[in-house]
């Protein structure tokens, strides 16, 4: 089932055109890794598919949403329907873990009040953090922080998750382990779509690779893995 259809779209920032011509659909379940140097689209891309930036031309579907005619009422539903990883956490540094993820279930309110904690307590325990729950992001390593934003993208049982650099900030062993987690929500069932900078992903992983580079997503033949991912 496919879950995002783009047929010749290019999209313009500051009157400098970012993408063009992006013709790409992506399925339920598909892992897709998106590579190419700063500055080449690959965050424009990701924005693209939540509305932070408009489509200029071309057609452009996202669950169903018509991106091309979808009303400012219409994105906040878009957007609950999909889980976004940020590289910089974005987490409330004055409040617990528990605290930041109940702020986000309380703000789009598709949790019934009597379920948010039993809900909380199902991501953390999902991304391994079931004994961290009342701690400050502060007092967690980056690996950590980065665990808590994974969760914080799972609350609302997303049907497609985007990460922008997730592993761009941590170790190798740590950027590792993080990346076993997201294929493992993508194995699960949710479209997962990922830009990287680091190759060896790529090679550990099996998914989708698409190059963007000259405002062109264009994607790379598979090979066969390194190592196959339990």
């Amino acid at each position: 089932m496919s879950l995002i259809e783009y047929k010749n779209v290019s999209v313009t920032r500051q009157e400098q055109m970012i993408l063009k011509d992006v013709s790409v659909s992506v399925n339920e379940g598909d892992f897709v890794f998106l590579l190419g140097k700063v500055g080449s689209g690959k965050s424009t891309f990701l924005k693209s598919l939540y509305c932070e930036v408009p489509i200029d031309s071309g057609s452009a579907t996202v669950l169903d949403y018509d991106l091309c005619k979808i009303k400012n009422r219409q994105i906040p539903y878009l957007r609950r329907q999909m889980g976004i990883v940020f590289q910089d956490f974005q987490l409330l540094p004055d409040r617990s873990v528990e605290a930041n993820l109940m702020f986000v279930l309380k703000a789009t309110e598709q949790c019934p009040k009597k379920d948010m904690q039993n809900r909380i307590e199902e991501v953390l325990k999902y991304v391994g953090l079931s004994t961290k729950g009342y701690r400050m992001p502060h007092e967690l390593s980056g690996g950590e922080q980065q665990r808590v934003v994974i969760a914080r993208a799972l609350l609302n049982h997303p049907k497609i998750l985007l990460a922008d650099e997730p592993t761009g900030n941590l170790d190798a062993q740590m950027g590792e382990e993080l990346m076993r987690l997201f294929y493992k929500i993508s194995q699960e069932g949710t479209t997962v779509i990922m830009s990287t900078h680091n190759m060896k992903w790529t090679e550990l992983f099996p998914a989708r690779v698409m190059n963007c580079e000259n405002g062109m997503l264009i994607e790379c033949q598979k090979e066969e893995p390194k190592e196959i991912v339990e």
